[in-house]
């Protein structure tokens, strides 16, 4: 009987996991003894990553797109759908459309992260975000047109996708106004929603100095409440209110609603084992990237190498032997610092980030890897 490996989300870890399967299950493919099939509700794979880039220019929103069938394995059945239902008691897949609802031996779930920005009052009426194509597209319009006042960056939403992209855009944005001459100008004020700039301790004590060092203003116990667009306000729970003449945000974040319905976790995460990525609530179903519940950052780096424990511990269970593989939280993660140098860290579970000092040299590995990101995507690198 041919088993069924079905994989929702054709993201990094998506990908990545349906390249690393076709590889290393390549015999049983062709032998027809096993299918796998990648899921994705669009046709294109995105490297959203990019998007930190195209407002200031540096990069085009249509660079970090590739259609999905240019980059999966032709040994991969891959089906352009949206997933409406898991029923992980019958093991069976229902969509939107009309199609017939599909079964499966062995569930991946990696449907990523959405942005709600409608969670705030006023935020989509008076903010912009860099963590969309449409949103990074108008940052750019606004900030060619930005030449003095108040640019505030409120990270609203945790956890987030990429948690160093809103200390890069902050450094980012110092260094790209006084390339221009108008940093004078321009006050920079960044928010944050606890005690310090960053989530995790060691980054953040790293941070602030770099923040204070260049005069980027800090709020932090900062949790957005409203925005008034008509007032160009921001105000917090705890009662800050802040003036804007251009506000930036991390918009709140939240999965996919069929992993709460398919009663999988809270908020469309998966509640997993941190170290296999199993499922807790269900047989048969592992979860990695943003959708794992892990207490690790929702990052590119992450999906990747957990779409490499998940691979080996299927083709361990498809030929009938204990998996072993298991995740260990390796994350490494690029951080620019400027238009022109960037940080670099790299951590698990048991060894904290260390990050290493700001060089050119690290700026341009950061965007090496960004132009040789596709040969991940294939399971090449």
């Amino acid at each position: 009987m041919t088993e069924r490996i079905v994989i929702v989300g054709g993201g990094t870890g998506g990908s990545v996991l349906a390249n690393d399967l076709a590889d290393r299950l390549g015999p049983e493919l062709d032998a027809g003894d096993v299918e796998v099939t990648l899921i994705n509700d669009g046709p294109d794979h995105v490297y959203k990553p990019v998007w930190l880039y195209v407002p200031f220019g540096k990069r085009e929103p249509a660079d970090g797109r590739r259609a999905l069938d240019e980059l999966v394995d032709d040994a991969v059945d891959l089906r352009i759908d949206r997933v409406s239902e898991i029923d992980t008691d019958s093991q069976t897949l229902r969509f939107d459309g009309t199609e017939p609802s599909m079964e499966y031996d062995h569930l991946v779930l990696a449907t990523g992260s959405t942005l709600e920005p409608e969670q705030i009052p006023g935020l989509v009426e008076g903010g912009h975000d860099y963590y969309s194509e449409s949103g990074a597209t108008a940052l750019r319009e606004e900030l060619l047109e930005f030449t003095e006042g108040e640019l505030v960056l409120s990270v609203i939403g945790t956890p987030h996708m990429c948690p160093a992209a809103p200390l890069e855009f902050v450094f980012m944005t110092d260094d790209w106004f006084r390339e221009r001459g108008l940093r004078e100008d321009v006050e920079v004020t960044y928010t944050y929603p606890i005690q310090r700039v960053h989530g995790n301790p060691h980054i953040a004590e790293w941070a602030r100095p770099i923040m204070e060092d260049r005069d980027i203003n800090v709020e932090t116990f900062f949790n957005a409440e409203s925005v008034d667009p008509d007032a160009e306000t921001i105000t917090s729970m705890e009662g800050t209110e802040l003036d804007y003449d251009l506000l930036v945000s991390i918009p709140p974040h939240g999965g996919v609603d069929l992993i709460e319905e398919a009663g999988l976790g809270d908020d469309g995460w998966v509640d997993v084992d941190k170290h296999t990525l199993e499922a807790a609530a269900a047989d048969n179903v592992y979860a990695l990237g943003d959708t794992a519940d892990t207490g690790v950052p929702n990052a590119g780096s992450v999906a990747h190498y957990q779409a490499g424990v998940v691979g080996q511990r299927l083709a361990s269970e498809v030929r009938g032997r204990p998996a072993t593989a298991t995740y260990d939280g390796k994350t490494l993660c690029f951080i620019e610092t400027g238009m022109d140098a960037a940080s670099f860290v790299e951590f698990d579970y048991e060894r904290p980030p260390s990050p290493a000092p700001p060089s050119e040299k690290l700026h341009w590995s950061k965007l090496a890897y960004n132009e040789s990101y596709w040969l991940t995507a294939r399971g090449l690198l």
